[in-house]
């Protein structure tokens, strides 16, 4: 690979709306080439207590050299306390489509 940079950043939202919104605007910013988003089923600790609750799964495809700012942007668009945001590089993949993520991404 050109770029060892490229990765996939999951964040999980309330509800479909919201992963829409935020999938739109990261990629219309230019800090996301593509994102995927589906229902899931999530189990966890909140405030002492084990929820189990229905949310959305948003696999953000970026150049990790973007993270902090990213970052930054979903924050400000994501309605949880605590959003779950954890970047995972890709260590292989496509070449074409690679190329294409980092097409589709503002480049440094």
């Amino acid at each position: 690979m050109k770029n060892k940079h490229y990765g996939v950043v999951l964040v999980t939202v309330n509800n479909q709306k919201e992963a829409e919104s935020i999938a739109k605007t990261l990629v219309e910013e230019s800090l996301a080439a593509c994102v995927n988003f589906m229902p899931i089923t999530s189990v966890y600790r909140w405030q002492g207590e084990v929820c189990c609750d229905s949310e959305w799964q948003l696999i953000i495809k970026t150049d990790l050299k973007l993270f902090p700012r990213l970052e930054n942007r979903i924050r400000e668009l994501h309605s949880y306390d605590v959003p779950e945001m954890i970047a995972l590089p890709i260590i292989k993949g496509s070449q074409p489509y690679l190329d294409w993520v980092q097409q589709n991404v503002i480049n440094f």
